[in-house]
């Protein structure tokens, strides 16, 4: 089911916005036109995810949790250092000026 969040232009540049969508914790990242949503807690100790620097890369962007340095690519989920941690990617799209993510 998709569900809207809020306008494009909300939405900051090399930066992530964190929303509550059907009791979950959703990050949304940007890397001007590129949009990704993980589930927005750190698996580490909760960290909101949302808040952390987001550098851009070739293929994506990595997201730094603020608490403990945790870094995850935001276009795979993978953990940066350890392949066995993966956040929950959810699929986003824009709709009508409109950003759009889905859950399962």
């Amino acid at each position: 089911m998709w569900h809207p969040l809020a306008p494009l232009s909300e939405f900051p540049d090399r930066a992530g916005r964190e929303f509550t969508v059907e009791d979950r914790i959703v990050a949304v990242f940007r890397d001007g036109d590129r949009l990704w949503a993980l589930d927005g807690i750190c698996p580490h100790a909760g960290g909101p995810l949302a808040e952390g620097d987001v550098t851009p890369t070739a293929t994506g962007a990595i997201v730094t949790c603020p608490w403990h340095g945790w870094q995850f690519d935001v276009s795979t989920g993978k953990h940066c250092l350890s392949a066995q941690i993966r956040q929950q990617r959810f699929p986003v799209q824009v709709e009508e000026g409109i950003v759009m993510v889905e859950l399962p």
